[in-house]
């Protein structure tokens, strides 16, 4: 096993030292093997559009803007239509983008247009399914906010809208094209925690906003919002702006922290790994906090078991978040392996491995009993090497490199890194984790088939 470890250690190291980043460190990168300094700056390749790309975004609040606004940051882009229940979005979305942008409360309305060639879908998660369906069968490119449906039963259909229209079609879990997951999946490639064993991921909020307690217009009514349509495909009730404008409180329109929040530490944690999901899911938490009407707990701990496959070794998982606490940071993934542990971000990856001294000289031995000193086969714990891998000053981010990774594919006929199939593993162990809590049991499903193993 000591073999094993060197061996692994001697080739991570070989590989460091190839790398264009070793080039810039030179002579130093071994010597900074024991002196926990090594650093290396990430680097995205530069992007060279060509063909005009017209989007329209239907569902225009706070991250319908942002991806709208992130999208058109890549060249050759063009926003051309935006659609929203709220009549006041729709009044921004002008102010924002132009008086001549085409505004309407029908998404169809946004499909049938021929200048259209990709939708942005940032509505609540009720909406992912029929919209994005829709949108491809009529043509349209698609990227879809996370989680890629609301129910554990809606995947299928946009796999297969997918696969039947051949249209590109890319979830909105950012961090999936981000410098820190790309670094991250070559070191764990490379062997440079060893055989993964556990990970764990980490949210923590505390602001209102944060907590979902988004502001709620004065003029929100019957006559500025179209609440019909909105409740059309779920359970009929009387008009409420709160279940309008907070919508991911409410188990009929959101999917609570799981899907809000879990699904990017899924997604993270599939495309670094290779591996298609968990096979047993079991969630447990509470309303603690937010005690304001709502329907979905505001801690959520979730334990899951990654069976052996083609890709690695079986492994655990740990995911936590709640909304009690401002004080533990935002977000992180951690992988540990038999060797060492990377914490990940979207723009970093901090490189822990293990150190260990023995020997088996027969001389070393001797001289250690005639010195009085024990000598024992049992290893000692010594600090870790530490290597940091970080994203350079002017680097865009993930969500920009997630539009780019988008709009490539549709250019080139390409293939994204979150499609519908990746999408859909990603979200069904989220939404698992809801339907684990509120039964108050584990849930087993098989993740290369897609489906929920009875028991």
């Amino acid at each position: 096993m000591h073999n094993h470890s060197g061996s692994s250690r001697r080739n991570f190291i070989k590989k460091l030292a190839a790398s264009s980043a070793a080039v810039t460190v030179g002579a130093n990168l071994y010597a900074t093997e024991n002196k926990n300094i090594y650093f290396e700056k990430l680097k995205r390749t530069p992007f060279s559009p060509n063909d005009k790309i017209n989007i329209a975004l239907i569902g225009a609040g706070g991250m319908g803007v942002q991806d709208a606004l992130t999208a058109l940051k890549v060249p050759n882009t063009k926003l051309v239509a935006a659609c929203d229940l709220y009549d006041g979005r729709l009044k921004d979305a002008k102010t924002k983008w132009g008086a001549d942008l085409f505004t309407s409360r029908s998404y169809k309305e946004i499909l049938n247009r021929k200048d259209v060639d990709a939708v942005i879908i940032a509505t609540p998660d009720h909406w992912h399914q029929q919209i994005s369906v829709d949108a491809m069968r009529a043509g349209k490119h698609v990227y879809c906010e996370k989680p890629m449906v609301h129910g554990i039963t809606e995947g299928p259909a946009v796999i297969k809208a997918q696969t039947e229209t051949g249209k590109i079609f890319q979830v909105g879990s950012q961090g999936v094209s981000s410098l820190g997951n790309e670094k991250a999946k070559q070191l764990l490639k490379d062997g440079a925690i060893g055989q993964l064993n556990y990970a764990e991921g980490f949210w923590a909020r505390h602001s209102p906003t944060g907590a979902w307690q988004y502001p709620i217009p004065a003029d929100a009514s019957t006559a500025t919002v179209d609440w019909e349509t909105y409740i059309s495909n779920t359970n009929k009730r009387t008009f409420d702006a709160t279940r309008f404008f907070r919508w991911r409180n409410y188990k009929d329109y959101g999917t609570g922290m799981a899907g809000d929040l879990f699904v990017h530490l899924f997604s993270s944690l599939h495309f670094i790994t290779n591996s298609f999901g968990p096979n047993k899911v079991y969630a447990a938490g509470g309303l603690r906090y937010w005690k304001d009407g709502r329907e979905v707990p505001d801690v959520l701990l979730g334990t899951f078991d990654y069976p052996q496959s083609a890709a690695h070794a079986p492994f655990n998982l740990s995911l936590r978040c709640n909304f009690v606490d401002g004080t533990s940071g935002t977000t992180y993934l951690k992988l540990v392996g038999s060797e060492g542990s990377m914490d990940i971000t979207w723009d970093s990856v901090t490189l822990k491995r293990n150190k260990t001294i023995e020997s088996d000289d027969p001389f070393y031995i001797e001289q250690m009993k005639k010195a009085g000193t024990p000598v024992s086969d049992r290893k000692k714990i010594l600090p870790p090497e530490e290597y940091t891998f970080a994203a350079e000053k002017d680097y865009k981010g993930g969500p920009y490199d997630h539009f780019v990774n988008f709009f490539n594919a549709i250019r080139n006929g390409g293939k994204v890194a979150e499609d519908a199939i990746f999408g859909y593993r990603a979200a069904a162990p989220a939404l698992l984790c809801n339907d684990s809590y509120n039964q108050d049991t584990a849930i087993l499903w098989n993740p290369e088939t897609m489906q929920l193993i009875k028991k």
